[in-house]
């Protein structure tokens, strides 16, 4: 039995309990509570001028029925605002139910509670809500130039505008170096929306007794719930209790804090003092969550004749939908994380969010990301067919070298933070890469291309996280987090660092997350942070832990500390492990007892012969108990690496695109279990994978969602997913305890870019969109071929 567990491909533990049905689920909870449904907009802009319940009232099993209106004014103000930055000059939030107009279709306006949902759907059903329709916007061109107004006080619909700009080493900025360089490029980009999809939707359940308010909600981030709940409805925090059961997936969209069901469904228990649920339907989910993805990239670059970038000049709109709950954090991190592994000469990036009358934008896995890698990779791209070299010559020629860490690139980053990489080597990586996809002896012919994408990802952002562990009677170790889970295996990775730092078999190590009753400070699950921060404190926290039981195990063996060591459990002297005691026997005499509950515990009562007299039983400046807490507070965020090959083959009649292969090499510092983190990355490539040639959200100009429906809304199979090969790059990070760095959302971010460097080395043809279809491919072969023809004769 090992107990040296770190880095190790240990089973997820969580698997086998999930895979037979014993999960439970925000809806698996609740059975007998009230049930909510909302009546929910049809118009993408509208005034709202009366709401008609009257045919409602007469629904059997009817409990309630609220309008704005009806809400009290705490409860009823415009939702939080939850990152303000200096830039959102015009920052707007919904109100938890529509006011006077409605800025999408999907925006909540009345909500009802019956006995069960039928009868709630039944009532929303006969409400008759009189709509003034408003022309709405739709589409980030029309946002920048229509005179029509997603919110009245918001001149031409721009929430907020950024620049960020890196003079060259010679003081100049990126435009005059553009201007002075040999060779220059200028090119338009445009990547679509898309949305996280979670196999389990949004969902809210609440009960009240009266004085306590319990919340389960399918979210990321229950410390915060919990905090936003308290706030709406003017109770002291101790008082709300907010726990996060499984939850079947985030992926970003359940971030965000509060939800207006996670204000409204709460207020409604405490007003009726019944418990109510609501569990979002997946309709629901398309048009009345979150999305992401839509940008316009307008790009200029000059360089020389090695392929060096001399100066880059990216203007970005950013398409952030009719509200900002989340800030304006997604083209901020788009606009830093563009410049990837490379060191730029000069570099300039503006962006412009513009509200739109659709679904609102919040992360989604990648979180801009994906945005910025498909520019400066499409860059790299360009810039290697323009002077005629190999694409990744043209890479390497502007790396950052592995001797050049720590690197600041002059940016500020999502975190508030400068944007430094702690440590790396792409050089390393871009020659396992190429031997893993076997670049240099790809055999190229029609229809048949090989695609590469290198990124950097800024992980483990702070404030903080923190790791309560505790050492009971039987020897068990029970870890718990703030922050939640929803697929990750953080049972597993926690256990692992738990059992590692305390020399226990990992069988005797639980984990607990989301729970507020059992940690109570956190900040969430988001941003491939989880492993890095909370990571980290339940590692400091264990060494707590081990540093009193060893000082307690000393003087039971009357032996110096510096001596002693942990395995399997037992403490013992080093070299000697006759001379020992189980960790068990440690914790109990840790809490000196008044009573005996057990054989165990009679051996810490005041007549067991244990006690010394010269001191009190808990000694001064101690707590009873082996246990231990700890914070991690990261001075920055830590930067994660990794490339991507990939090949495709184009069907040279349908134009359907089929992925072959496909290689990752990826750098998250020390890994903790490469088994999940090469999990991460296979599920990653999926979402990426569908994110490149399937998943788009399609808006019409009224702003109704047209394929609101897996009818409609492509996601790939397991038969569009090739086989994964991956492979590890270990550069620790100096900037934690334990050296490691993020993977959570490493899969997705580079996936576009790689097929689309794939897809036009098969075809000869320029990619600057994405998503792209097999019809779109078509037409691109058509207009290629009306251009080679030439125009009709008269």
């Amino acid at each position: 039995m090992t107990t040296k567990l770190f880095g190790e491909p240990v089973q997820r533990r969580e698997d086998p309990r999930l895979l037979t049905g014993q999960g439970r689920y925000l809806d698996d909870l609740g059975r007998d509570a009230l049930a909510a449904a909302f009546v929910r907009s049809p118009h993408a802009h509208a005034r709202i001028r009366d709401v008609d319940v009257t045919a409602a009232l007469d629904v059997e099993g009817l409990v309630a029925v609220y309008t704005w209106e009806d809400l009290p004014e705490r409860v009823g103000r415009a939702l939080p605002l939850l990152i303000p930055h200096p830039a959102l000059t015009h920052g707007r939030t919904a109100y938890p139910l529509a006011r006077d107009v409605v800025r999408h279709v999907g925006e909540p306006v009345v909500m009802v509670v019956a006995a069960d949902r039928y009868a709630a759907e039944d009532a929303c059903a006969l409400i008759e809500v009189d709509y003034e329709p408003l022309k709405p916007v739709v589409g980030l061109e029309e946002a920048v130039q229509s005179a029509q107004l997603v919110h009245e006080d918001v001149p031409g619909n721009v929430g907020a505008h950024l620049v960020q700009e890196v003079a060259a080493a010679d003081g100049r900025g990126a435009r005059e170096a553009i201007e002075a360089a040999p060779h220059t490029l200028a090119f338009r980009l445009d990547i679509e929306r898309s949305a996280s999809m979670p196999l389990e939707g949004r969902g809210v359940y609440a009960r009240w007794d009266g004085r306590d308010l319990r919340v389960y909600s399918s979210t990321q981030t229950s410390t915060s719930v919990r905090m936003a709940v308290a706030a709406a409805l003017g109770l002291p925090l101790p008082q709300v209790e907010v726990i996060a059961p499984d939850v079947g997936g985030g992926f970003g969209v359940k971030i965000v804090h509060p939800w207006p069901e996670e204000v409204l469904v709460p207020w409604a228990a405490m007003t009726l003092g019944r418990e109510v649920k609501w569990a979002e339907d997946r309709r629901e989910h398309f048009v009345s969550s979150a999305h992401e993805r839509g940008q316009v990239q307008y790009v200029r670059a000059g360089f020389d004749d090695a392929g060096r970038v001399l100066g880059l000049d990216v203007t970005i709109l950013h398409d952030h939908g009719a509200y900002t709950p989340y800030g304006i954090i997604v083209p901020i991190i788009t606009s830093t994380q563009l410049l990837g592994p490379y060191k730029i000469g000069a570099y300039r990036v503006e962006f412009s969010a513009v509200y739109t009358n659709t679904v609102q934008v919040t992360p989604y896995r990648g979180a801009g990301r994906p945005q910025g890698v498909f520019c400066m990779e499409r860059t790299m791209d360009k810039i290697a067919h323009y002077l005629g070299k190999d694409r990744t010559e043209v890479r390497a020629a502007n790396f950052i070298g592995p001797g050049e860490f720590p690197y600041d690139q002059g940016l500020i980053f999502q975190d508030g933070r400068p944007l430094i990489y702690d440590s790396g080597d792409y050089p390393e990586m871009l020659r396992m890469i190429k031997e893993l996809i076997g670049w240099d002896s790809f055999e190229r012919r029609p229809g048949r291309g090989i695609g590469i994408g290198c990124y950097v990802e800024g992980t483990g952002v702070g404030p903080y996280e923190g790791g309560h562990v505790q050492i009971t009677s039987d020897g068990r170790v029970h870890v718990s987090t703030g922050l939640t889970s929803q697929g990750q295996g953080h049972e597993t990775a926690f256990a692992q660092i738990a059992a590692t730092e305390l020399g226990v078999p990992i069988e005797r190590v639980s984990v607990v997350t989301g729970d507020t009753r059992r940690f109570g400070y956190a900040v969430g699950t988001f941003a491939s942070r989880a492993a890095v921060v909370s990571g980290n404190a339940i590692a400091l926290a264990c060494r707590k832990v081990r540093e009193k039981a060893l000082r307690i195990a000393a003087e039971a063996l009357e032996a110096n500390p510096a001596d002693l060591d942990i395995a399997d459990g037992i403490v013992h002297v080093a070299g000697t492990p006759s001379a020992s005691v189980p960790l068990s026997t440690v914790a109990v005499l840790a809490n000196p007892l008044r009573y005996a509950f057990d054989e165990e515990t009679a051996k810490a009562t005041q007549f067991s012969g244990t006690a010394a007299f010269d001191r009190p039983p808990v000694a001064e400046g101690e707590e009873p108990g082996l246990e231990g807490r700890d914070y991690y507070s990261p001075i920055r965020s830590t930067f994660a690496a990794g490339m991507h090959a990939a090949i495709v083959e184009t069907d040279p009649d349908t134009a359907e695109i089929k992925v072959v292969r496909y290689a990752v090499v990826h750098d998250c510092g020390r890994l903790i279990n490469p088994m999940i983190v090469e999990g991460q990355i296979h599920g990653g490539v999926a979402q990426g994978i569908g994110g490149a040639l399937y998943e788009r959200m399609v808006y019409d100009q009224h702003g109704q969602l047209v394929n609101a429906s897996f009818m409609d809304f492509l996601m790939p199979y397991a038969t569009e997913v090739p086989h994964i090969e991956t492979d590890h790059l270990e550069t620790p990070s100096p900037l934690n305890p334990l050296g490691i760095k993020g993977a959570g959302e490493a899969g997705v971010i580079p996936v576009s870019a790689v097929i689309a460097s794939a897809i036009e080395d098969a075809e000869g043809i320029e990619i600057d969109r994405m998503p792209i279809s097999p019809s779109e491919l078509y037409e691109a072969r058509e207009r290629r071929r009306l251009r080679a023809d030439g125009p009709p004769d008269e």
